[in-house]
């Protein structure tokens, strides 16, 4: 029997923890704290409604299979609404709440369950009133307060990483109001940047399922495998013993020269390679639980046991993340920060012979961004991605490896961002820079060559900033010595667990034997069962 597959199931000594929807009223509140103080500034009245459109049910393409929902993200943070169908107001003047939810036919009370009174999605999401969508325009006009025609804050604009704009909401009647589409978008955005307590508390938990489920996929991987069993691994984990139906994004389960690949594991490229001897594993996996994710990359050989190439590349790395941790603190620049990893970086390579040259002289080059051409991190939240790295004003540097950061700013505290230095082999970005002849002369072209197919080491961690520093949410082995230990622990387990199966399987057939001989006074082996009968007594 193959080790990994004999190893005994595991569990957990956590348990999901329970939803407190005051989270979502606090997010409310804030958000109208805020706005109000906006218009206030501005010289605007403080009445009106922010109104937002929960996300819609999708099918695959044209078939009736429903892709599982997932509601919208700033609709999730303001009302943690989980059914789909919903629009969410809010009164500016009074600060009141108002759920609108789609008038359900009666099939589905066949199909999909009971038909939930609105009087539930009122005690449940702690909203001050709840009616069917088809009321929307009737009652918002009803509620208005102020004079003329009632005023809409909608939702409308850029998400700076992935370059589309948010949907605002649509409803019929829309000529009877008037609407805003300008102030919301950044202020929201920016609510959401700064984590209250229970935000905190639901990031750390994703954040220890998570980091649980990784060390789990350590110990069960062996060359041999496939890199889909990994990330198996790790979705059984989080959803079997955390309750995360959801993970924050696709599973990237990449060893060998895939490691390289920045956002491998897409459908083109599917965790399907065979695991083998000697590989570096990148695994980057992050569980979400009720909206709130995390974002953890792992990197460690598949055999347990680093070379002295994979150490470097490993330990430069791992230096970088800890002594960018070591200096967050509100009013630091994480453009700083990157640059900082980069000059970790690239010392640890001067020292193993990969390159040579100053270190400045490099820098002034951006040949940093050769070996890690992302950016060090991102805001984490209810999106992996979370929005408002590029508040207006700000500006996307054009340098290499700078253009790629997801933000610019200077940190704050209660800010929840990745920290993520990696250092990566990719032919497509260092063969150019091994021709280019501004920075050819940097490259000991020998030494690298023993890494062609190595792939990358990435390291990555949530951090929360705190009032004078940071805590780090991610709890994973990171140290070389205490992944090769998790290997060695998993190697005792298993060689005893496969003691205890042979001595269980030996008694079975000892025990069968001695059940033959007893039954069959003609067997010419009773004389060996007496005589094993006599030894076991």
């Amino acid at each position: 029997m193959d080790a990994a597959a004999s190893a005994p199931a595991t569990s957990s000594r956590r348990s999901p923890p329970s939803i407190a929807f005051e989270l979502h009223a606090l997010n409310r509140s804030k958000l109208i704290r805020v706005l109000r103080e906006h218009l206030a500034a501005s010289g605007r009245p403080l009445h009106g409604f922010v109104l937002l459109q929960g996300g819609e049910e999708q099918t695959r393409y044209c078939s009736d299979h429903v892709i599982l929902f997932r509601q919208e993200s700033y609709f999730a943070y303001l009302f943690g609404v989980r059914e789909p169908g919903f629009f969410g107001a809010i009164d500016i003047a009074s600060g009141k709440s108002i759920l609108f939810a789609p008038r359900l036919s009666d099939d589905y009370a066949v199909w999909l369950g009971e038909i939930k009174p609105l009087t539930y999605f009122k005690q449940r999401y702690l909203v001050n009133g709840v009616y069917y969508t088809d009321e929307m325009g009737k009652v918002l006009y009803d509620h208005y307060q102020g004079s003329g025609k009632p005023l809409l804050f909608l939702l409308y604009g850029l998400n700076t990483d992935s370059n589309k704009f948010s949907k605002p909401a649509e409803l019929e009647e829309m000529e009877k109001f008037e609407t805003d589409r300008c102030t919301l978008h950044p202020i929201l955005a920016e609510c959401r940047i700064f984590k209250s307590e229970m935000e905190l508390e639901l990031i750390q938990y994703a954040n220890d399922i998570s980091s649980e489920a990784h060390i789990e996929v350590m110990r069960k991987t062996k060359a041999g495998m496939k890199e889909y069993q990994l990330e198996s691994i790790f979705l059984h984990h989080v959803y079997m013993y955390g309750g995360c139906r959801y993970c924050s994004y696709t599973c990237i389960c990449a060893t060998g020269e895939n490691s390289s690949v920045l956002h491998y594991g897409h459908a083109a490229a599917p965790n399907d390679r065979i695991l083998q001897d000697g590989d570096m594993a990148l695994l980057d996996m992050g569980a979400e639980y009720h909206f709130y994710g995390s974002d953890i990359t792992c990197s460690f050989p598949v055999n347990g046991k680093f070379t002295s190439e994979q150490h470097l590349i490993y330990n430069a790395v791992l230096e970088a993340h800890n002594k960018v941790i070591s200096a967050m603190k509100p009013g630091v620049s994480w453009i700083d920060m990157h640059k900082l990893a980069e000059k970790i970086i690239l010392r640890s390579l001067i020292k193993g012979g990969l390159i040579n040259g100053d270190v400045d002289d490099m820098m002034a080059e951006r040949l940093g961004a050769v070996f890690m051409p992302h950016g060090l991190g991102h805001f984490l939240g209810i999106d992996t991605h979370d929005p408002g790295g590029y508040a207006k004003g700000l500006e996307r540097p054009k340098e290499p490896g700078l253009s790629a950061l997801r933000t610019v700013r200077k940190l704050e505290e209660g800010m929840v961002i990745t920290v993520e230095p990696g250092c990566y082999f990719i032919d497509a970005v260092l063969n150019p820079a091994m021709k280019n002849s501004n920075t050819a002369n940097f490259f000991n072209c020998d030494v690298i060559q023993r890494f062609e197919g190595f792939g990358g080491v990435r390291i990555e961690s949530d951090v929360h900033v705190t009032s004078n520093g940071c805590k780090n949410l991610t709890n994973c082995p990171r140290e070389t010595w205490e992944i090769e230990a998790l290997d060695l622990v998993e190697q005792s387990k298993v060689s005893k667990y496969n003691s205890f199966l042979s001595l269980i399987a030996m008694n079975a057939y000892g025990l069968n034997r001695k059940i033959l001989c007893k039954n069959d006074p003609n067997n010419d082996q009773r004389p060996e069962w007496e005589a094993c009968e006599r030894s076991s007594r």
